[in-house]
């Protein structure tokens, strides 16, 4: 089952930096909505992998992980 992770930057840095990270450790990019108006990224990831999508997240420093 796949969950869509959203999480919100203050700057256009942090979000390419997070969609850069997640696609050198292998994410496709076809699972990645970047919106660059909203700064947010939307993930969509299989229950198994959650956990460590959530950690690149955050190492980022968005204002919001949802």
């Amino acid at each position: 089952m796949s969950k869509t992770i959203t999480a919100t930057y203050e700057s256009a840095d942090a979000l390419t930096n997070a969609v850069d990270e997640l696609v050198a450790d292998g994410l496709p990019s076809e699972e990645l909505y970047r919106d660059d108006e909203k700064l947010q990224l939307k993930v969509m990831v299989p229950a198994a992998i959650e956990a460590g999508v959530v950690e690149i997240l955050k190492r980022h420093h968005p204002s919001s992980v949802t």
